[in-house]
């Protein structure tokens, strides 16, 4: 089949903006000139991370090329340059991150970038290497949460719905380890990189990890190995479809969303990963 359906950049953190196009199937330079090529209007540039995130945006790259377009897959390689690139219009949109990780960014960065269309729910959880069940958890252990606000309330609401702490009434994803009210174990807590987190699983003393199960499956982790899981959903932190304010009524964005909430987009998240995530459309 000659016909390209998508194409795959990756950006390294030291060539962030140095943008080179590997063509699917072929296809000439001018094919890989985005919105600055002659077919431009029908190349949509998505910023993602990791599987199964890449594997969606490929994905909805089969549906849209059906109605012309062509899908520009740029494969990034850490939690900061998928926001840098859509803010600074070097792609079109993104698909990496929840709604309040999004909104811290808008926050610090003074961006505009827009939340479109909730894609999947990963489930995610606490993880030991060396207890089997919260109750085992003793006195003083040490704890691995994420070091970005957004995802440590959430790290921090799944362990106050467990009773392992207290936090403030209607404190819900907002919490920080400092509003803590009540710790009976004094658990000790140690914010890392959520890039990082997967490793700290195998850290002497470290009794308790917080993660997605894109960053777990590093270790040969899923959901199903949790000792704790998220109980209360919340559609905000669904991985979610981000564009900006300028551009999310355009002609490419539509497509765009059309193809990300498909039913082929559904049945690949149904099929194979019902194990980590839920459907969120």
């Amino acid at each position: 089949m000659n016909r390209r359906l998508f194409t795959l950049t990756a950006v390294s953190g030291a060539a962030a903006l140095a943008l080179a196009s590997c063509g699917v199937g072929g296809g000439s330079d001018s094919d890989a000139e985005g919105s600055g090529g002659s077919d431009g209007d029908h190349v949509i540039k998505v910023a993602s991370h990791l599987p199964p995130m890449t594997d969606v945006v490929t994905t909805a790259a089969e549906v849209a090329a059906e109605e012309g377009y062509e899908i520009e897959l740029v494969q990034v390689s850490d939690n900061v340059q998928y926001n840098r690139l859509l803010a600074d219009g070097e792609v079109d949109a993104n698909f990496a991150q929840h709604q309040p990780y999004m909104e811290k960014f808008n926050e610090e960065n003074e961006a505009n970038l827009v939340r479109l269309d909730a894609i999947y729910d990963a489930k995610v959880g606490f993880y030991s290497k060396a207890y089997s069940t919260a109750e085992e958890i003793p006195e003083g252990a040490k704890v691995a949460i994420p070091n970005d606000v957004s995802n440590e309330g959430r790290a921090l609401a799944i362990l106050h719905e467990q009773g392992l702490l207290t936090l403030p009434e209607d404190t819900g994803f907002e919490g920080r380890v400092g509003d803590i009210v009540a710790n009976p174990l004094e658990l000790e807590f140690v914010q890392v990189d959520l890039l990082n987190l997967a490793s700290a699983y195998d850290e002497d003393g470290i009794a308790l990890v917080y993660n997605y199960p894109t960053y777990i499956s590093k270790v040969g982790l899923t959901p199903a190995d949790a000792i704790l899981l998220e109980e209360t959903v919340d559609q905000r932190f669904a991985i979610s479809l981000v564009a900006r304010e300028d551009n999310q009524d355009s002609a490419k964005i539509t497509v765009l969303r059309r193809a990300m909430t498909s039913d082929a987009v559904r049945t690949f998240l149904e099929d194979g990963h019902s194990a980590t995530l839920i459907p969120s459309f």
